[in-house]
């Protein structure tokens, strides 16, 4: 065996050329070697460990590959101090692929690291305040440095310089630099703004009127935040807008329990008059108003009593109107409505009378922010509101409409006919 040895080595030496591929095929050889163990034998192996641990069991950890990426610097190292001891080889081709395979070890190891990152960011979401302080914006910066300093390195490597003379070459492109990542320092200035005054979050409902957003943000990256709109589009927004442009944050809506109702219901002020005595035994019979008449009653009354002969005139006494009456049962009603929030601000005011009628605002908080049973109280309410009003001898104003026109038309015909007879 070692007589066939020496003859093989001596024939290799009488032929360089043949030496050479052989040697390059051995080293070839010893690379997939080397690959074959560390992927299917260390690399199987030490995946079936952590199978046993929490982090092996994590489906999507396992599936970033982070280990079998580092994997790859095995070949690539056997290749790059084996070069060298491949015979009769250009010295230049033997530069080359050494600084190659360094520059593909220094990508690999980058990729790695930012593989790692996004696990790091991954498990922090998980985290049950995650969605309070972000952090996916820091692990973009961080991706975006380690990218950076890996593409200085394989230069440096690829052209065989120290790493330190692109660096001092780097200071005169600065002021390059500062343009071509002007988005990206902007981001990064609002990101961190974002979240140590802990503007918006992940799950927030905002509006942004300038851009056509609203709805909840689904996600806080470092150059956009993502807001899904109610009608399931997706707007994707500069995180800097969120520091520059005014918008609204639902969150304190949310956060307090209770969701504001703030609408009118605008009266025709024709309808409003001093009530008579039938009408208040009518009104009698509501339950929400007997506490109210009788204390309103026993006010007036004494109020005219001090009025004397005065008070003989009814246009010196004080009287119970209908509207004042609708608006203490409509308070009334409030309180006792069990979906209306009782310890939240609830008052039924008057607004200025306009052109449209008088408006009576209803200004009280449900107790619930979902937005479909929010709605859903709304409008039970002022159903109940706008089919009570007769009851009070009052009326919705409204604009006439093309069958009121018309009534009024056939009204006047038949007045002119009866009077013309």
């Amino acid at each position: 065996m070692k007589d066939k040895l020496e003859t093989a080595e001596k024939w290799l030496i009488e032929h360089p050329d043949m030496d050479t591929l052989t040697k390059l095929g051995l080293l070839l050889a010893g690379a997939w070697v080397a690959n074959f163990v560390v992927k299917k034998i260390l690399l199987r192996g030490l995946l079936n460990f952590l199978t046993y641990t929490p982090a092996g069991k994590d489906r999507q950890a396992i599936e970033r590959n982070i280990v079998a990426r580092l994997a790859n610097v095995v070949p690539a190292l056997v290749i790059a101090f084996g070069i060298s001891s491949v015979p009769n080889l250009v010295e230049e081709i033997s530069i080359v692929v050494t600084n190659v395979c360094y520059a593909f070890i220094v990508i690999t190891i980058a990729r790695a690291i930012s593989g790692t990152l996004t696990i790091v960011n991954m498990l922090y979401e998980r985290q049950p305040d995650a969605h309070e302080r972000p952090i996916k914006g820091y692990i973009q910066v961080a991706k975006i440095v380690i990218y950076a300093v890996a593409s200085i390195l394989m230069i440096a490597v690829l052209i065989d310089k120290s790493p330190v003379i692109l660096l001092s070459g780097l200071g005169a492109m600065a002021a390059v630099l500062m343009l071509v990542f002007q988005d990206t320092l902007l981001s990064l200035v609002a990101s961190v703004q974002i979240t140590s005054n802990d503007i918006i979050r992940v799950g927030d409902w905002v509006e942004m009127p300038n851009l056509n957003a609203d709805g909840d943000v689904i996600d806080i990256a470092l150059h956009q935040v993502k807001v899904q709109n109610w009608d399931k589009t997706i707007t994707f927004i500069p995180t800097r807008r969120f520091i520059s442009d005014p918008f609204k944050n639902w969150r304190g809506m949310q956060e307090s329990g209770g969701r504001r109702i703030k609408r009118s219901v605008l009266l025709d002020q024709q309808s409003l008059h001093f009530l008579t005595e039938d009408e208040l035994s009518s009104l009698k019979r509501f339950r929400l108003l007997r506490d109210y008449l009788k204390t309103k009653q026993q006010e007036i009354d004494d109020w005219n009593q001090q009025l004397k002969d005065e008070g003989k005139e009814p246009v010196n006494t004080r009287r119970i109107t209908n509207i004042g009456t609708f608006r203490a049962y409509v308070l009334q009603y409030l309180k006792n409505h069990p979906n209306v929030h009782q310890e939240m601000t609830l008052m039924v005011r008057q607004l200025n009378p306009t052109a449209d009628g008088l408006p009576l605002e209803v200004y009280c908080f449900t107790n619930t922010t979902a937005w479909t049973e929010y709605e859903g109280i709304q409008s039970d309410i002022f159903d109940h509101l706008l089919s009570i009003l007769p009851e009070f001898g009052l009326r919705v104003f409204q604009h006439p409409s093309g069958i009121d026109m018309r009534e009024m038309t056939r009204n006047f015909n038949e007045s002119n006919k009866k009077s013309s007879s």
